[in-house]
């Protein structure tokens, strides 16, 4: 592969002071979450119980990313050897350019395993400052549990991205690449495994334990309640910690990739600067979460993320004009961009610091917009929540259309939204392609000087639902503690619906960046090719073209079947959970009656073999439908194929996202006693909404943010490839079509073998027996019991979840 970017960028001087600077404050930034770290674990952990509770938790959490992580390391290895295999610049490039693409991908999964080994810690520790300090303590062990994975994301991203530059300069954009395939295909795996692990848990244990036995969410009789626990942790803290690293990390390769050919030498640098003020605001807006008297936890957070945001737009703003010139005659290294060629050439007019200051902002306004709009949508506070758990009142199918009208609804707005600012960032090139495209991505920059408050906000929901999990299981809160967590957790389901919609702006903005450097690429690699006359055609790129109206057909295709896939795994596995459970609920009368331990470790084992059994078929159709598109089509169908993965990806991610948080909080007004409360028909009915739900915002629509990346950086990687087997003197197109129609049948074949995968339902499949029909609802809800059966984890019968 050839890159975009001038053959000569310097980063000397003041620049590469800049660069070292910049790679300080990531340092600084590591050591700031090292201190959030302390300050965690320094509280109080609670009740001997509520620990042996946390311990199993823990064990089960560890046990699946351990087994987790040796399963991704063979497609780790195999990204590594073919990355080697594609073209580069020089040797050089091509051998760092796979070193940092384990980089990337270790710090995906370093990011993921610290963000739920230090959940697994917190979460009892902020049951037990509820019970005995107060709200304000919990909520800061919470809020201060995800600063330390927002301080690391942004410390990893910008150590790994400053150390290229200043190592390889003018090669920087090329490493990069690797560096950013590596996060983007490692997060996609985790959030598609750690997503199908806690909605599989979660959705069979509501159905027997809430729907079909009258039990509270978190009852210890329920035998999947710790795989529910495990799952939060799995799903939502290594999940989509490891996301927004990529997400980190990707942005910064499209800002560097179209920096260098835009602004030149500074191009390089000030897309390192904008995430390193971030970094620095990210710790301001961490010590300015601080509870008021009587205020909503949402209030508070809130306040916290806009006042960060305000600081580091304003920084950004004096960033700009202090580093920028006022004219591109100023800028040093900058050459005509190949892009500016495809469109028809032109030299860029206006002022560089100008646009970009107004293009960062367009990134951190984007961000507020977007936490405005999802709160709107999904917090409890508002009438659309309100009028779905209206709807309760009327049974279960209306729930789950009016939870459908809000995802399709907020969809709209949100991507128009997004929309609007990728156009407005467009506008400010002043007629070049090539600015209008890093304006898009120092837009993304924008929306990353947030992105450590915004991880501080995820992982606070998966902290504060395990913490009132742990108080239900222990038996061992007090009612003003129960209340309190009640709350917390209430405000999670809206942070994490919140920083979904963040993510997948941030998501739309780095693809969108992508795919003009995917234009570029195109364009450098023809210039190297001997192109035919007849070749000519494959070059224009004109959408009412049908080979390109089908790659982009193709491509909202495989964004529709990726959350098919994805969907279909949950419903597969939570089957299985539904079925072991009944099974202990059968067979052992004295789980119900309080006297006997459910066997919590078989449901643990059931979800972690499903889930990554079932990682194998969507990375497959991520990494290898570009492919067949590209060698069997061409590069036009191929750019056609990403347009179309974008924009079904961003409506459908949000859509997902939205209707499921809709569904979530609306079970939570009726469980905090709205038309009839808990037990009552309408609780039923927004319980079967909110397992519908679970798979929508957890594990399909996240996993579609890193999808689209990874189809973009694969396009991108073999575009060099593409153009050399299908254009040119030298052309070999039959190699082109042998190399698609193997892409086509690997993705057909993981395809038949996933369909084919039968609902697993423990000993009774093995025997063909016939599955046990679902025991009868009791006619009132029993009570639980005041100390549940959950002995301490160092006697044989404890909770231990043998993953």
């Amino acid at each position: 592969m050839t890159g975009i970017h001038p053959a000569v960028v310097d980063v000397s001087g003041g620049n590469l002071v800049l660069a070292v600077l910049v790679l300080v404050i990531a340092l600084g930034a590591l050591a700031m979450a090292a201190l959030f770290r302390r300050e965690v674990l320094a509280a109080a952990e609670g009740t001997e119980n509520m620990r042996n509770i946390a311990h199993a938790v823990q064990e089960g959490a560890n046990a699946y990313l351990t087994r987790q992580f040796r399963t991704l390391a063979v497609f780790a290895a195999l990204a590594f050897f073919v990355l080697l295999a594609l073209p580069a610049d020089d040797t050089a490039v091509r051998i760092f350019r796979s070193v940092f693409f384990v980089l990337g991908a270790g710090f995906s999964a370093a990011i993921g395993y610290l963000g739920m080994s230090l959940a697994v810690r917190a979460n009892l520790r902020v049951a037990a400052a509820a019970n005995t300090t107060g709200r304000d303590p919990a909520m800061n062990v919470a809020f201060r549990t995800g600063a330390v994975v927002g301080m690391a994301t942004v410390g990893l991203g910008l150590l790994g991205a400053s150390v290229v530059v200043i190592a390889f300069q003018d090669s920087a954009p090329d490493v990069l690449e690797g560096f950013g395939f590596g996060a983007a295909l490692l997060a996609m795996f985790m959030r598609v495994g750690g997503g199908i692990f806690t909605k599989a848990a979660d959705v069979g244990a509501d159905l027997v334990g809430k729907v079909e036995q009258g039990i509270p969410e978190d009852d210890p009789r329920n035998a999947a309640t710790i795989a529910d626990n495990v799952g939060d942790n799995v799903g939502d803290c290594a999940g989509m910690a490891a996301d927004l690293f990529e997400s980190y990390a990707v942005t910064l390769v499209a800002a560097l990739i179209l920096g260098s050919q835009a602004f030149g030498d500074k191009g390089l640098v000030f897309p390192l600067l904008v995430p390193a003020i971030g970094a620095l605001t990210a710790i301001a807006g961490v010590y300015l979460c601080k509870p008021r008297a009587g205020e909503n936890g949402l209030t508070t957070i809130n306040r916290a993320f806009y006042l960060s945001a305000g600081i580091g737009a304003l920084a950004c703003t004096l960033l700009a004009f202090l580093y920028l010139p006022s004219s591109f005659s100023e800028l040093s290294g900058r050459e005509e961009s190949p892009i500016d060629l495809l469109a028809g050439g032109g030299a860029p007019d206006g002022n560089p610091a100008l646009i970009a200051a107004l293009a960062v902002l367009l990134g951190i306004v984007l961000a507020a917009v977007i936490l405005a709009l999802t709160g709107y949508y999904t917090g409890t506070d508002h009438r659309p929540v309100k009028d779905v758990a209206k709807t309760s009142l009327t049974g279960p199918a209306t729930v789950i259309l009016s939870g459908l009208s809000v995802g399709f609804e907020s969809a709209v707005y949100t991507t128009l939204v997004i929309g609007s600012a990728v156009f407005g960032a467009f506008l400010l090139g002043s007629g070049s392609l090539s600015i209008s495209l890093f304006a898009v991505a120092l837009a993304g920059c924008g929306l990353l000087t947030t992105v450590g408050v915004i991880v501080a906000m995820d992982t606070f929901g998966p902290v504060s639902d395990n913490a009132q999990g742990i108080a239900e299981m222990s038996g061992e809160v007090s009612p003003a503690g129960a209340q309190i967590l009640t709350e917390l957790d209430a405000v999670g389901n809206t942070t994490k619906a919140i920083t979904k919609g963040i993510a997948i702006a941030t998501a739309v903005l780095a693809a969108s960046a992508l795919f003009g450097s995917y234009i570029g690429e195109v364009v450098e690699a023809v210039r190297e090719t001997d192109l035919r006359a007849e070749d000519a055609q494959a070059l224009t790129f004109l959408v009412f073209s049908p080979d390109i109206l089908v790659g982009l057909l193709i491509g909202v295709a495989v964004v529709f079947l990726f959350s098919g896939l994805a969907i279909n795994a949950v419903g597969r596995a939570a089957g299985a959970v539904v079925f072991e459970v009944r099974r202990q609920f059968r067979d052992d009368p004295g789980i119900m009656a309080g006297t006997s331990r459910p066997e919590y470790g078989r449901v643990v084992d059931i979800v972690t073999r499903d889930s990554l059994r079932e990682l194998a078929t969507p990375g497959i159709l991520a990494i290898l439908s570009p492919v067949a598109v590209g060698f069997g089509l061409g590069v036009g169908p191929l750019a056609g194929f990403l347009a179309g993965a974008i924009g079904a990806g961003t409506l459908m991610a949000v859509f997902l996202a939205n209707s499921g948080g809709a569904w979530d909080n609306a079970k939570k007004l009726v469980e905090d006693g709205v038309h009839g409360g808990k037990g009552s028909l309408a609780h039923e009915a927004t319980i079967i909404g909110d397992t519908v739900g679970d798979p929508f915002k957890d594990t399909a629509g996240p996993a579609i943010n890193p999808l689209i990346k990874v189809m973009n950086l694969v396009a991108l990687l073999i575009v060099g490839a593409v153009v050399s087997v299908n254009l040119g003197e030298d052309a070999n197109r039959p190699l082109g079509v042998v190399i698609a129609l193997v892409a086509v049948a690997i993705i057909a074949a993981a395809i038949v073998v996933s369909g084919r995968r039968p609902v697993s339902i423990g000993d009774d499949s093995d025997s063909g027996a016939t599955p046990p029909p679902p025991p009868a609802a009791p006619a009132a809800p029993p009570v639980a019991p005041q100390q549940p059966a959950v002995p301490p984890h160092d006697t044989p019968t404890a909770p231990y979840p043998h993953a």
